[in-house]
């Protein structure tokens, strides 16, 4: 291949990625497709357009002490907890145009829990696949990035359940894979995921199901990067994502050529903790209070995902089945 043509095929991919970043909401413009739809397949906030919500649904979160008693006293005294947070999925968390300003529904869930309790977050970004195992060693007080609750994290890692997410499909409008039921469907496919999620160890583990089927296996391709990831379904590299239900629906509602599938698997999101944390009690009692008090259903409309709303926070629950 010439040098020319090999720049020429760089610059074409340098642009439709940041076209497919703004498409997914990574900056301020939306598609502006007529078909634009809400994180949950609602429609889109009202006045939004495709764009990110900017609506400040947390700001009058007033203090309840009956939940801040809740909290160790060093924590009451210290007024400050570290949050980590994955940024790249919307509707969950985002950069605004800026490329600086955090937002997103667990940004808004976090803030607004942390108001409840009469604590202030110091925020930092980091990789989702980074943030339970920094969270052991005490790098930082709770995470957040759409984090699913399984039988196998919950293991090590504490949760405090704030909305039902969980497991989905999306492909190419030209695509013949239908309804997905089975992963032995997949067979054979080439499949994009998050690394370091739910969707990789759920593909690893039924990998075996294609050889048993007497089928070639698929391929797993993990991303960290979600614009290289939509790029590779986009560009043929990939011919199926699976990711989570509310990113899936936010993310092809804001591109041309792309239809999300179906649910698989339903799974409870919760703010990450380590083990054995004392402040799952607190931001449980946080996170119903907003409930009771208006704030939870706001932030639900906000982001489109009413369909993810829950009854009750809960600990650690068992994984669904």
């Amino acid at each position: 291949m010439s040098r020319s043509r090999s720049l020429s095929r760089s610059r074409n991919y340098a642009a439709f990625a940041l076209i497919t970043a703004a498409a997914l909401g990574l900056t301020a413009c939306g598609s502006g497709d007529p078909a634009d739809v809400g994180a949950a397949g609602n429609a889109a906030p009202a006045g939004q357009k495709g764009k990110i919500p900017t609506a400040d649904v947390v700001s009058a979160v007033q203090k309840d002490e009956a939940a801040a008693a809740l909290l160790p006293e060093r924590v009451r005294k210290a007024g400050t907890l570290t949050v980590a947070t994955s940024v790249g999925t919307p509707p969950g968390a985002t950069y605004l145009e800026d490329g600086k300003t955090v937002v997103g529904q667990d940004v808004d869930f976090a803030d607004a829990a942390a108001k409840v309790l009469g604590l202030k977050l110091k925020r930092e970004v980091a990789s989702f696949e980074v943030i339970l195992p920094a969270l052991d060693s005490g790098k930082y007080d709770l995470g957040t990035g759409n984090f699913g609750v399984t039988d196998e994290r919950r293991r090590t890692i504490d949760f405090v359940t704030y909305i039902n997410d969980g497991q989905g499909f999306a492909v190419r409008k030209d695509s013949k894979l239908a309804n997905v039921t089975d992963l032995a469907q997949l067979c054979g496919l080439n499949v994009a995921t998050g690394a370091g999620t739910t969707f990789e160890a759920t593909l690893e583990k039924n990998k075996p199901k294609c050889g048993a089927a007497g089928k070639k296996p698929y391929a797993v391709q993990t991303y960290s990067d979600q614009g290289a990831l939509w790029i590779s379904l986009q560009q043929g590299r990939s011919d199926v994502v699976m990711s989570t239900i509310n990113g899936l629906r936010y993310a092809v509602g804001r591109q041309e050529g792309l239809k999300f599938l179906n649910e698989f698997h339903r799974l409870d999101v919760g703010f990450a903790f380590k083990k054995g944390t004392p402040l799952a009690p607190a931001f449980q009692a946080a996170v119903n209070k907003l409930k009771k008090d208006g704030t939870y259903d706001r932030i639900l409309a906000k982001w489109g995902t009413t369909e993810s709303g829950t009854e009750r926070s809960e600990i650690s629950p068992p994984e669904h089945k």
